[in-house]
């Protein structure tokens, strides 16, 4: 039986590494992980729907899709506005990643934090709720009028994750923010304004209350046919799982690059064969066990 990688979900709240057929694998902090990669990176494919030709995509490529599934799938993505006349309902959120780091976006209210956990938000907070389009429109406004961006680097993200402020100090950054987004005139008139309710993800990602573990060891940056990465799990935050490795650093696996991999079970003793970089800001279906 193939399992090939579909990526790091958070149903839950937990991380779970998905694969293709709807199989499922929990993963646990302090459990040990390994796996090896097989043959050659498969594209996934757009919108359910499997890539007809099944080709194969880039080993460092942060998304596993041939040219023209990733046309498609852009296409029909609400971040393109793809879908204007999506009935369902959307709400205007403000992530933290960090002191002074914070953005703006909206997520379908049915998804709840999911999207903020995918995201490697450690805090957020809701600020409207409405049709897709009138949260579209505030996100616009806020992002121009808060000075806060709409996309935050995965690389920015990894720097912060080592070392937060506490709690009470996230919770503050995020209650003046939220007090000056729902203080603006022009918001959309559908858009309903949330009370503030901040929530902290530390524990969640396995975090302690000012962070860590800092990425010593590099983040992989793409697999090879036979590469292999083993390590202990001690944290996970969006689509990174943060190991333990042989000599006690610790090395991110930025899961993005193993979607569309075909993954064999290694062995703790296994190591790190695959081409590791450098992270920028560091000192240098069922639920099932599966393959981990």
């Amino acid at each position: 039986m193939e399992w090939r990688c579909a990526g790091l979900g958070w149903p839950d709240g937990k991380p779970v590494l998905r694969w293709d057929g709807g199989r499922r694998s929990v993963l646990a902090y302090g459990r040990d992980i390994g796996f090896r990669a097989v043959g050659e990176r498969r594209c996934v494919g757009a919108r359910g729907n499997p890539c007809p030709l099944r080709a194969v995509v880039p080993g460092s490529a942060t998304q596993a899709r041939c040219p023209e599934c990733a046309r498609l799938d852009r296409a029909f993505s609400v971040a393109a506005d793809g879908v204007p006349d999506d009935p369902r309902t959307y709400r205007v959120y403000l992530a933290w990643f960090g002191a002074g780091v914070v953005k703006v976006g909206i997520t379908a209210e049915e998804r709840g934090a999911g999207r903020l956990l995918e995201q490697g938000a450690v805090a957020f907070c809701w600020l409207g709720r409405g049709p897709l389009m009138a949260a579209r429109r505030t996100e616009e406004l806020l992002r121009a009028a808060l000075g806060v961006p709409d996309r935050v680097p995965y690389a920015r993200k990894r720097a912060l994750r080592g070392a937060l402020p506490a709690w009470p100090e996230r919770q503050k950054e995020l209650a003046e923010l939220h007090e000056r987004a729902v203080a603006l005139g022009g918001w959309a008139e559908a858009l309903e304004r949330v009370p503030f309710d901040a929530v902290d993800h530390a524990g969640a990602f396995g975090l302690d209350d000012r962070g860590g573990p800092a990425a010593t060891g590099g983040v992989v940056r793409e697999l090879v046919d036979g590469g292999a990465v083993a390590g202990r799990l001690v944290a996970a935050a969006g689509p990174d799982l943060h190991l333990e490795v042989a000599g006690g650093g610790v090395l991110v696996v930025d899961t993005r690059v193993l979607v569309g991999w075909e993954l064999a079970s290694a062995d703790a003793g296994a190591g790190v064969t695959v081409p590791v970089r450098a992270v920028e800001g560091v000192g240098g279906g069922a639920e099932q066990d599966g393959l981990f």
